[in-house]
C-alpha cells in the first residue's frame, strides 16, 4: 500500500523507513505547543483522538539492554512488566540524552520507527484491540497512524500489558 497523508507530514526517518518496507500510514502533522507538559495528551487532545489509540514511545534499560517501550498516553509504563516480558526481574528509565542520542530523536518525538540504532522494543497489548494507533512520527507536532500490526512487524515488537492507567 502506498503512504496516505493527512496534512504535510515531515520526511522522517520513521516515514522513510515505512514507505521503504511498503508498510501503509497516514500522517498526521498539528502545530505543536511548546508549552505543552504531555506531548502524546496533546497529540490526541488535538487530532480528536481517543488518548488510549495514541501511544508514547519510552527508552527503558532492562538488564543493561536499552530497551523501546511502546504505551498509551493516558496510563504509565509498569516496569516490572516490561522486565519481565523480557525475561528479566528490573527494568529503569534510560537516561534521556542517552534516549537521544540512540534514537536520533528528540523528547517528545522519540519515534519507535527508524531510529538511528534499533532496539529491543515491547508494544503494550491493548494495541491490538485497534484496527489503528497513533505512534510519535518523529518529530514533536507529528505523528504516525498505522495497524498494530504495521508496528510490529517494522520494529519486531513484542506484545505484552506493559501500561496501566
Amino acid at each position: 500500500m502506498a503512504k496516505k497523508s493527512a496534512g504535510a507530514g515531515p520526511g522522517t526517518p520513521a516515514t522513510i523507513a515505512l514507505t521503504k518496507a511498503g508498510i501503509a500510514f497516514t500522517a498526521h502533522a498539528y502545530a505543536h505547543d511548546p508549552a505543552a507538559t504531555s506531548y502524546g495528551m496533546e497529540a490526541a487532545d488535538v487530532l480528536g483522538i481517543a488518548p488510549e489509540r495514541v501511544f508514547k514511545t519510552l527508552m527503558t534499560d532492562v538488564a543493561g539492554t536499552l530497551t523501546v517501550a511502546i504505551v498509551p498516553v493516558n496510563g504509565t509504563l509498569d516496569l516490572k512488566a516490561l522486565a519481565q516480558a523480557m525475561g528479566h526481574k528490573k527494568a529503569a528509565m534510560a537516561d534521556p540524552a542517552v534516549a537521544q542520542r540512540r534514537t536520533g530523536y528528540v523528547l517528545g518525538g522519540l519515534s519507535p520507527i527508524g531510529q538511528r540504532q534499533p532496539s529491543p522494543t515491547v508494544l503494550d497489548s491493548s494495541s491490538l484491540e485497534y484496527s489503528s494507533i497513533f505512534v510519535s512520527g518523529g518529530q514533536r507536532g507529528f505523528d504516525i497512524e498505522l495497524a498494530p500490526a504495521d508496528l510490529i512487524l517494522i520494529t519486531k515488537a513484542l506484545t505484552a500489558r506493559i501500561g496501566h492507567s
